[in-house]
């Protein structure tokens, strides 16, 4: 069983803020899927071979041609681009996302 402690942790963890009352039904709650975890780790599951997906298809991929939907041309590329708040060259300019460790 979790204590109040632990759900205080995990809250944090996930950075919640939960009452006392919220509190007490995740202890309940939280408690009952690690009971139920827990009754799963005692199933022998010795020589069962991995399942990792059921269908039985495999490599099934759709070819990557262009279906022409939306025929991109020099005013759609405009107004797309146009809605940016910075664009350079007909391209979105954004801010970087990976900084470099110098």
């Amino acid at each position: 069983m979790l204590t109040d402690k632990d759900v205080n942790h995990i809250a944090s963890l996930a950075r919640i803020d939960i009452d006392a009352k919220t509190r007490e039904r995740m202890i309940k709650d939280l408690s009952s899927v690690l009971d139920y975890v827990e009754i799963l780790q005692s199933v022998p599951t010795e020589g069962v071979e991995p399942l990792y997906q059921v269908t039985g298809l495999t490599g099934r991929t759709r070819a990557d041609e262009h279906r022409n939907i939306f025929p991109m041309g020099a005013e759609l590329q405009e107004r797309l681009v146009g809605q940016a708040p910075d664009s350079a060259d007909g391209y979105v300019k954004v801010n970087s996302v990976l900084r470099r460790e110098s």
